[in-house]
């Protein structure tokens, strides 16, 4: 049976050259970094090496940089981190509902501990109203954390123009950038972010590995007690072979940045057409043209999204409802929640993401099976024949 996989947006196949890499670092060059002696001392330079690399792609300075174990981690110690070592100038916080949990958990604990959290609304389109933003900052509002590209509709967020409003406030702003990086061009510079969160395996590297930029002169606090590693913001002794991967991975994801996402929006284009052209009382969510060009937001009529996974993947599709991280639950999308989208249509929600082991073929394979599931799980749908 033919397999395709549309689920990269919850992770990525390790690339053959991020894993060759990581190698020597699992069996030869194992030492522990912190150690003086010359095989720590060679663990030291990789890790180094690899920082500067991160630090090359983003535009930012070795020094900025920060490994985690990855994007929870990262939003956590940037969100935490920064609330905790701020809050003498302010309690509140500002975010959107349509953030990962992996953000929005962070916000509710901090909720719990006498922090105050506006959440803004966003549009149809999943785009926040910059005037409503503008018009929540108070004088003791200390932070601003917006995802720049919507992990479940891919919406990309104005965030430089976020960034240039909460600057001339003297309010930090921090963007969960998994979804983003790899996908679309990201300089910190210009984006004028204070902290940015991003993950490994969402772009052809290792689980497990993440980093966080953190501009010099932003004061964050430790989540962990423990040695002096990563400036001591996050003890622990570093995951070389993952951190390795991760500068690998993340350099060639921007050397093909250009020609992967012209294809990638091709495909993705091809594939929504496809569907429209061949089923009815189909909704495409997010922005037309503000989107990452790998991720398909379809919510069908009259048919419930888990039963159309399962389908899918009987005939070698593999595809998802929304997040990974919220598989196993009834509950709608907060995402689809938030844009005002029907409770109803909302069950009936894929996200479809396409990766580079993608072809046009596997596009047409997978219009012709959707059509296939689609009508026929609207045969049994109770909700259609009422």
């Amino acid at each position: 049976m033919k397999e395709i996989y549309l689920d990269n947006a919850a992770t990525t196949a390790v690339r053959p050259e991020v894993a060759e890499n990581m190698k020597p670092y699992f069996t030869e060059v194992y030492g522990n970094s912190s150690s003086l002696h010359t095989v720590g001392q060679k663990a030291k330079r990789a890790l180094e090496e690899a920082r500067q690399t991160v630090a090359d792609v983003l535009q930012a300075d070795p020094g900025e940089i920060y490994f985690t174990s990855g994007g929870t981690e990262s939003n956590n110690l940037a969100i935490k981190g920064f609330a905790y070592a701020n809050r003498e100038r302010g309690n509140h916080l500002i975010t959107t509902p349509i953030e990962h949990h992996a953000a929005l958990n962070v916000f509710q604990s901090l909720q719990n501990q006498g922090f105050e959290v506006t959440y803004l609304p966003v549009d149809r389109h999943g785009l926040v109203d910059l005037d409503v933003l503008r018009d929540s900052f108070r004088p003791e509002t200390i932070l601003v954390s917006i995802m720049l590209a919507n992990n479940e509709i891919g919406t990309i967020e104005p965030l430089q123009a976020i960034t240039d409003m909460a600057r001339k406030s003297g309010i930090a702003v921090h963007t969960d950038a998994v979804q983003a990086i790899g996908k679309i061009p990201l300089n910190v510079k210009n984006l004028g972010v204070d902290l940015l969160s991003l993950t490994a395996h969402k772009f052809y590297g290792p689980k497990g590995t993440g980093a966080l930029y953190k501009r010099d002169g932003i004061k964050i606090n430790p989540l962990f007690e423990g040695g002096h590693q990563e400036q001591i913001l996050r003890p622990g002794t570093e995951n070389i072979p993952g951190i390795v991967g991760l500068s690998t991975a993340l350099s060639l994801a921007y050397q093909d940045l250009d020609s992967e996402s012209v294809r990638l929006k091709a495909l993705r284009d091809r594939l929504e057409e496809g569907i429209i052209s061949r089923i009815d009382e189909v909704t495409i969510n997010g922005h037309p043209q503000q989107r990452v060009p790998n991720i398909s937001s379809l919510s069908f009529a009259f048919v419930e999204g888990e039963a159309l996974v399962l389908s899918l993947d009987t005939m070698g599709i593999a595809v998802s409802t929304a997040s990974a991280c919220s598989a196993g639950t009834t509950e709608p999308s907060h995402v689809l929640r938030a844009i005002g989208l029907d409770p109803l249509l909302s069950q009936g929600t894929l996200r479809l993401s396409l990766g580079r082991s993608n072809s046009t073929g596997d596009i047409d394979y997978t219009i012709d099976a959707v059509a296939s599931a689609v009508s026929r799980l609207r045969e049994f749908s109770p909700i259609r024949k009422a």
